[in-house]
């Protein structure tokens, strides 16, 4: 480690003199990690501020500087990695009102203008069509904005091949990173390449730049990184910068290694195999559980001990509901105020029954209504409709008795019956002397509907109904 007030090197960071907020944190090996997989921003920057003096009358010289960096970005299990991490040059340390994703804990979308004193490098591992990013893989020069003004896909100039290679920023393998600024030909220099290669002869981005109206008298120089939908580790091993000339190298030797990787473990086809009938069996039992259960639920009826003596005289409900096919309105013989009947066939035995359903929510007086039930089903006579027995479903009772054409008749005569006294009390109701007390034509329809039961009537010497209150 080698510190002065213009420049240091710090090939590990135990003990450095650096500002960490968000995630970022120092690992006991010297090791700056700035993000984990979490969705988060971590900064680190050097503590104490850069004099650039822009201000003075060697300018030129002032604004001159050189970093050397070497960075790692480790991916999660999708061998990608979001959104990136940047060497900065900031008026602050203070990124309380920044955003992570796009814009790597540096700005948001409001600050990213003209007007805030920034320069960063990006190392971009995500494409953002709104920040104009060529892709997921690339460096860009970015002033005050992380909108780049000028940008390239990561490659490095092998000197011994003298061609560019390609580079993957997300490799899990430690990079090497330069950036240098000549304050009198006014240009930025960026490049990289692997810890195995020395500095490569040509540089990935050179542009022609002026800082002068960008930095200010005293900055702060650092790194950001930020996570986003696909999160990734981001690593810094060391560092080295100079303000007033070309920085000291790092000792790729002496960095802090990375953390063991865990890779996941593929499964073999057997374990596959195993994982998805495992499944399918669970999904079977599954699905076979909820289809017994809805059954057992749609044919479900009322059993209470005392029943057990009228054995012979209760059906299940679901010989009931199959011989009606459902209760469908085909099967429909009548209906009235005390229910509807229905023909049905019984399935086992192919004997024609009638079946009405009477709603009954109130157990009072229910044993005494079935012990006249099962009393009923031992008498028979010609002009008897015969009473079978009867079955309960919650809120439902349901009465089985022989089919005939006895039965359509007696049905008949109680349906017409029923129709001719409810009219002719609503006949009553309408002819009340006082106005006030006819029923409405809605309440009429709502009397011949059943919607609403009719009032009791009680007869006066001044009207010729009165509705009983």
């Amino acid at each position: 480690m080698a510190v002065d007030e213009n420049q240091f090197v710090y090939n590990g960071f135990k003990g450095a003199p650096i500002y960490l907020d968000g995630v970022a944190k120092i690992h006991s090996n010297g090791l700056l990690q700035l993000t984990n997989f979490s969705r988060q921003i971590g900064h680190a920057f050097y503590k104490h501020p850069i004099r650039f003096d822009t201000s003075s009358s060697t300018l030129p010289q002032a604004l001159s500087f050189s970093t050397h960096f070497v960075f790692a970005i480790v991916h999660g299990t999708t061998n990608q990695s979001a959104d990136g991490m940047a060497f900065a040059i900031s008026p602050s340390t203070n990124f309380t009102h920044a955003t992570g994703n796009q814009y790597l804990g540096l700005l948001n979308t409001a600050l990213n203008t003209s007007s805030n004193n920034l320069l960063a490098i990006e190392i971009d591992t995500f494409e953002n069509p709104e920040l104009h990013d060529i892709n997921d893989n690339h460096v860009g020069i970015d002033v005050n904005s992380l909108e780049s003004n000028v940008s390239a896909t990561v490659t490095y100039y092998s000197n011994t091949e003298r061609i560019n290679r390609s580079l993957e920023h997300v490799s899990k393998s430690p990079m090497q990173a330069w950036v240098e600024y000549d304050g009198f030909e006014n240009v930025l220099n960026v490049t990289l390449a692997p810890t195995t290669s020395p500095k490569p002869d040509q540089s990935l981005l050179s542009t022609r730049i002026n800082l002068s109206s960008i930095l200010l008298d005293s900055m702060y120089v650092g790194f950001s990184a930020a996570t986003g939908p696909l999160s990734g580790n981001h690593y810094i091993l060391g560092w080295s910068f100079n303000k007033s000339g070309k920085a000291q190298g790092l000792d790729i030797s002496e960095l802090p290694p990375l953390p063991h990787q865990i890779k996941p473990r593929l499964k073999t086809g057997i374990e596959i195999t195993v994982s998805v009938t495992t499944l399918f069996i669970g999904l079977t039992i599954i699905i076979a559980g909820t289809f017994y259960m809805f059954r057992r639920k749609k044919y479900e009826g009322i059993h209470e001990d005392w029943e057990r003596k009228y054995g012979r005289h209760r059906f299940s409900y679901k010989d009931l509901f199959k011989a009606t096919r459902g209760f469908i309105d085909e099967e429909l013989l009548g209906a009235g105020g005390f229910g509807k009947v229905y023909r049905g066939v019984l399935p086992s035995s192919k004997e024609q029954v009638a079946v009405k359903k009477v709603s009954h929510d109130s157990k009072q007086g229910m044993k005494e209504f079935v012990a006249e039930i099962a009393s009923m089903g031992w008498l028979r006579h010609r002009n008897l409709v015969q009473l079978l027995g009867y079955s309960r479903r919650k809120g439902e009772l349901l009465l089985r008795e022989r089919f005939s054409r006895q039965v359509i008749l007696y049905w008949e005569e109680i349906f017409l019956e029923e129709e001719m006294v409810l009219v002719l009390k609503l006949g009553l109701l309408c002819s009340k002397f006082d106005a006030a007390t006819r029923p409405s034509m809605r309440q009429v329809m709502q009397y011949l509907d059943g919607d609403v039961l009719l009032p009791e009537i009680i007869h006066d010497s001044t009207s010729v109904g009165t509705i009983g209150i």
